[in-house]
């Protein structure tokens, strides 16, 4: 009974428009309250205890590396990268958006940010060139998607801490979807380019790319660092964020020089803010995760699926439906925190590769960023944009269907996740 008015009053306190993190606290405390066999002190304690985790500190590191870079020139460098190598193809200025948010992802790891960044310079080229606004603003949605799944991932930091998994080996899992989403994005849009015609641009020369290759080796390194660094052994996951975040400061101040001095105050407070977000959203899911692991709702679950079948791809499958339904009504970190400790012990009853269910997880619930209600990037790329909603929700339809087949492939064929990060084992 106590956990079950707790939901309700954080699933009322939602309604209301109250803050994601703040409702869990609330309705934490009213649990505990209401259980008079808990202290409420407990509630304090959890709040602390959900990011008492030195891992947790390459999350606003990464945070502020990919804000240097995009303050730093950097992403208008890669638009005219991608311009270069596949401004020649069907649809070009989606096929560049597409292309310069694959490379984004794998320097700011967060899906808002390439979409803040991406959208507000490509959207209007793209209007001007005559793609209908809601597509614009889709294809910048559905490229920004690609920044969960490809390294540095703040959604993959999050679940390998919370499951105590590698963070480098979960980051090699989700190169194959990331490079899997973005190939059927490439081909969805050239569809889309010939049935409106929407023209192409000339091939650049080799000479042209080689020019644009140069102005953008220091951003294109960036992925590869980190990759390299922590399999390697030479650096911790830990110790790649800090390098990476000198390296971000280097290149904006020294190399290109577009980032000044003055201009830090306002980094900072930016990736402050957004690091405050992510954090305070994992502290505020302590009290509510103690408190229903405390009533035992998670096992109740976990027995609940398990007695559907033992089979673990049927689990599977029941799992993704779950995830695909809360992706409707929670925002992916809150889903994430919230539902993690609940999934691991299916995982791990049922003899599920960790890795290859937590990529699982992750893209199912990044999925959820790309439909309504919540729709994250929906919201994001309308704001950006300036672009009504449901046009770009109906534009984002075909990006939807393939990035569920997507997560269809890889929940059926586990060798598409594991392959990679066990080759480095």
């Amino acid at each position: 009974m106590m956990i079950i008015i707790s939901a309700l009053v954080f699933f009322g306190l939602l309604v209301l428009g109250l803050d994601v993190g703040f409702a869990m606290i609330l309705a934490a405390l009213m649990g505990m309250m209401l259980n008079g066999a808990i202290d409420p002190v407990m509630a304090p304690l959890t709040l602390v205890s959900g990011v008492d985790s030195a891992a947790l500190i390459t999350v606003p590191l990464f945070v502020l590396a990919g804000e240097i870079m995009n303050r730093g020139g950097v992403t208008r460098r890669l638009i005219t990268w991608s311009a270069a190598m596949v401004g020649h193809f069907r649809g070009s200025l989606s096929q560049v958006a597409l292309t310069t948010n694959l490379v984004m992802s794998g320097i700011t790891g967060s899906a808002v940010a390439d979409a803040t960044a991406t959208g507000s310079l490509l959207i209007p080229d793209m209007k001007k060139e005559g793609y209908r606004p809601g597509y614009a603003a889709a294809v910048i949605a559905a490229g920004a998607m690609l920044g969960p799944m490809i390294p540095p991932s703040i959604p993959m930091i999050i679940y390998a801490i919370m499951a105590n998994l590698s963070i480098g080996k979960l980051f090699l899992a989700g190169i194959v979807p990331g490079l899997m989403l973005f190939a059927g994005y490439m081909v969805i849009c050239a569809m889309i380019a010939r049935r409106h015609g929407y023209a192409a641009k000339p091939r650049a020369t080799w000479t042209e790319r080689a020019r644009a290759t140069r102005l953008s080796i220091w951003a294109l390194m960036v992925p590869v660092l980190i990759i390299l660094g922590i399999r390697s052994g030479f650096i911790t996951e830990t110790e790649a964020a800090g390098v990476i975040c000198a390296y971000a400061l280097v290149v904006g101040m020294v190399i290109y020089r577009d980032l000044k001095v003055g201009q830090l105050g306002a980094v900072f407070y930016s990736a402050g803010k957004t690091s405050a977000v992510i954090l305070f959203l994992l502290a505020a899911a302590g009290p509510f995760s103690w408190l229903l692991n405390e009533s035992h709702i998670a096992t109740r679950i976990s027995q609940g699926i398990l007695s559907i079948s033992s089979d673990p791809l049927v689990v599977l499958l029941v799992v993704n439906l779950l995830l695909f339904v809360v992706g409707m009504i929670l925002e992916p970190l809150p889903a994430l925190v919230m539902f993690v400790p609940t999934l691991v012990p299916i995982q791990a009853q049922l003899g599920i590769d960790p890795i290859h269910f937590a990529t699982v997880v992750i893209l199912n619930l990044m999925i959820g960023m790309l439909h309504p209600p919540i729709g994250l990037l929906l919201f994001v790329t309308s704001a950006v944009g300036r672009v009504p909603l449901w046009p770009i929700a109906v534009a984002l339809l075909p990006f939807l269907a393939w990035s569920l087949m997507v997560l269809v492939l890889i929940s059926v064929f586990p060798g598409l996740v594991t392959w990679l990060p066990n080759l480095t084992s």
